[in-house]
């Protein structure tokens, strides 16, 4: 497995590295980050996903594959990509594409397939709206939608996932070398071409996580009750990360409702509803927490270190004594003072105040990872 990845991934490769420890010698597994980088044959940064794949060609045609499965990184969601790979095989498709059934509200903001009876595309559009998306719906019970479903989510919306074949890809990206992108370039040429393209309907649950907005509504849904969209309690298909070996979470007369902490965290009397916490997150005596994400901490502060840092003028890890925070994502190792006041009480929707260590996206504010809001803030 390869990651391509453009910029700001240094704790991205560090999980990678820490989770994905396969250097015992057992088969051939692996995953590798390539980033983008600078050449002389390519001097620019990855220009696109379609790009990105062009600019690792020959590394990825040096394996002996007959398919490539590419993602996107930016996306919540549990599939088998071994039923995947077989759909795609089975139907000798030259490219597949897994599709989601939307509503005409969603499907103005994805790519759209229109396809016959038996899967196949016959046409694609980018974000069409009116009569051109009116063209595209299709009947989605023939992919086994209910009747009422299918009425509701007559569109298949492009999840940016694909299975290509190898010279399929190969073709498409040496023949097109302006096309940057799968979806707005790729796709489409491959169809004009007349290359057999195939979707793969998936009908659970998918989430595009890559803004604020969306990746701050999919992490506090998990908190629903009484069953969430999306569960991390399946033992059928777990979803797994790297052992930290941290002790239990700790809690001293607090009130905590429809949220989840994570192991390592100390909450002392305080308020916590509709919330998600990290590992490692400090919670101090007398503190609201509302509709708010925590990222947590990566290093545990002690007791004798908190009061020196105290004592010296400085703010310790997590959320001080006193504070009130309401709708906001408060990224790693963040140093929250006494009294704080963290709700947006301007109703302000975008803000850059990156010298004081926040920033406002969708309405919901945003403090930086090792930043630090002093005593009596109010934001």
């Amino acid at each position: 497995m390869y990651v391509l990845t453009q910029f700001n991934s240094a704790s991205l490769n560090r999980h990678l590295s820490q989770t994905y420890n396969l250097n015992a010698g057992f088969g051939q597994g692996f995953v590798e980050v390539l980033a983008a980088q600078q050449t002389l044959d390519s001097p620019s940064w990855f220009e696109g996903t379609a790009d990105a794949v062009r600019q690792y060609q020959t590394l990825f045609s040096e394996w002996d594959v007959d398919e490539y499965l590419i993602l996107s990184g930016d996306q919540l969601y549990r599939m088998d990509y071994s039923r995947f790979v077989e759909h795609h095989r089975s139907t000798g498709a030259d490219l597949t594409v897994a599709a989601l059934p939307v509503d005409a509200a969603q499907a103005e903001a994805f790519g759209l397939m229109r396809t016959d009876e038996n899967g196949n595309i016959k046409e694609f559009r980018e974000k069409p709206k009116g009569d051109s998306l009116k063209e595209m719906a299709v009947d989605t019970s023939r992919f086994g939608l209910s009747a009422e479903s299918s009425k509701e989510r007559p569109y298949l919306a492009s999840m940016g996932i694909y299975v290509f074949s190898r010279k399929t890809l190969f073709d498409l990206l040496d023949s097109n070398p302006g096309h940057k992108d799968f979806g707005k370039e790729v796709i489409p040429e491959a169809l004009s071409r007349g290359d057999t393209l195939k979707s793969y309907v998936f009908d659970d649950y998918w989430e595009d996580i890559g803004t604020i907005g969306a990746f701050y509504e999919a992490n506090l849904a998990l908190t629903q009750q009484p069953t969430p969209p999306f569960s991390f309690y399946d033992e059928a298909f777990p979803i797994y990360t790297r052992p930290r070996y941290l002790p239990p979470s700790k809690f001293v007369d607090s009130q905590i409702t429809d949220s989840i902490i994570s192991e390592g965290s100390i909450i002392k009397a305080c308020s916590i509803h509709h919330s998600v916490l990290g590992v490692r997150s400090r919670v101090e005596n007398n503190v609201v927490l509302q509709d708010s994400l925590l990222m947590g901490a990566d290093f545990f502060e002690s007791q004798s270190e908190r009061e020196t840092l105290r004592a010296r003028g400085g703010i310790p890890v997590g959320v001080g004594e006193g504070t009130t925070v309401k709708r906001a994502i408060l990224d790693k190792n963040a140093r929250i003072g006494k009294n704080v006041t963290i709700v947006n009480k301007d109703h302000v929707e975008e803000a850059d105040r990156p010298d004081q260590g926040f920033y406002i996206r969708n309405g919901i504010i945003v403090v930086v990872k090792n930043a630090s809001i002093a005593d009596d803030t109010v934001i």
